[in-house]
């Protein structure tokens, strides 16, 4: 179904990266699993796979790709899009549309499909992917996960023979994930070709049938789903790889850190898009502290860091209430007092005394 035959790429612009005597087949119905270390060549294969390269990104290419009989050099976009279907990392970078509905059946329109034949398939998918709660919405008021279902609809609505996913995990919480698995199961048990990049494993650790991994731009393992599972946690930590199981941790000493309150956020309060989006929230961080900020997609956690870099309001219209202090300084004058000698680039700073 996709077959890499001594397949060498560099990208034009740097001149590196890609991958180096790429040769793997994927058959018919199977799952692979792409994993390595970040700049290991995964997302260059999955853009061989879907025609991006050499179609969009140029460089140095030789051997041969091949995707259901098709030579990925030698045949259009246009036409490869039938085959093989795409979920990228964001899924807003692959949205045409404001609404679901328009979203998820928009390439079937593209291609012609007659208006009560993209109806029934609208129902048709959205009773075989529960789709209902996000008929008929605005897709920037979705969440992460809720995005990127959608994506996946739009993709598997033209069923294509072949999916590729590049890190569709990495903005997702945990229950997203776990839906996310599931639609990755349900394509694959209708007869899907799937290749997946991911740095998140572990949530495909039941789906496919092999692990491929990726160094330096070359294939250094090709082994099936159970040798992978059997290897040693020692292995995997050497490999650079992430947890196959989340029960499996590790311990770590804790530093201790002075209770000093440079950063002190009281009583913020964040209106945007209609809705609360942060509620009567304060918190203190230390200097030296890592803090890391968790929740559900949707919970706010971007906005806060917005609110803390000045993005938010000033890039996005709401209300706001409270204070966000800087070593006991209006987050505007510690700013100002570290850049003092750029009067011109302070004052580009927005006033976070507006926020009351």
């Amino acid at each position: 179904m996709i077959s890499f035959q001594n397949v060498s790429f560099t990208y034009a612009e740097s001149g590196n990266g890609g991958v180096l005597d790429l040769n793997l087949v994927v058959r018919s119905g199977e799952c692979v699993l792409l994993c390595g270390p970040s700049g290991c060549g995964k997302t260059t294969v999955t853009r061989l796979a879907n025609g991006l390269i050499p179609h969009f990104f140029h460089g140095n290419l030789s051997g041969q790709v091949n995707v259901n009989g098709m030579d990925t050099r030698e045949t259009e976009i246009a036409a490869l899009s039938d085959a093989v279907g795409t979920v990228f990392q964001n899924p807003r970078t692959q949205f045409f549309n404001t609404d679901t509905d328009s979203e998820i059946v928009f390439g079937l329109e593209n291609r012609g499909i007659p208006r009560e034949a993209l109806r029934s398939r609208l129902d048709e998918l959205t009773e075989e992917l529960h789709l209902s709660e996000l008929r008929g919405r605005n897709i920037f008021e979705l969440s992460g996960g809720e995005k990127q279902k959608i994506a996946f609809s739009s993709v598997y609505a033209s069923a294509p023979d072949v999916l590729v996913f590049d890190e569709p995990s990495s903005n997702l919480d945990m229950k997203a994930i776990g839906e996310l698995a599931d639609l990755i199961q349900r394509a694959k048990i209708s007869g899907k070709t799937i290749l997946i990049a991911e740095h998140r494993i572990w949530y495909l650790m039941d789906i496919v049938d092999r692990v491929v991994y990726m160094q330096d731009g070359r294939i250094a393992s090709d082994m099936e789903a159970a040798a992978f599972k059997a290897l040693p946690e020692a292995d995997i930590r050497r490999m650079g790889l992430r947890v196959r199981d989340l029960s499996v941790s590790e311990s770590g000493g804790v530093k201790t850190i002075a209770a000093d309150g440079l950063l002190s956020a009281q009583k913020i309060s964040v209106r945007l898009g209609g809705r609360n989006v942060l509620n009567n929230l304060s918190f203190q961080a230390s200097r030296g502290e890592i803090i890391a900020i968790a929740g559900v997609n949707g919970a706010g956690k971007s906005t806060l860091l917005r609110l803390l870099n000045r993005l938010c309001p000033h890039f996005y219209e709401g209300k706001l209430d409270g204070s966000v202090l800087v070593d006991g300084k209006n987050l505007q004058t510690y700013l100002c007092m570290k850049w003092r000698n750029s009067w011109e680039a302070c004052s580009r700073i927005p006033d976070p005394s507006s926020i009351t």
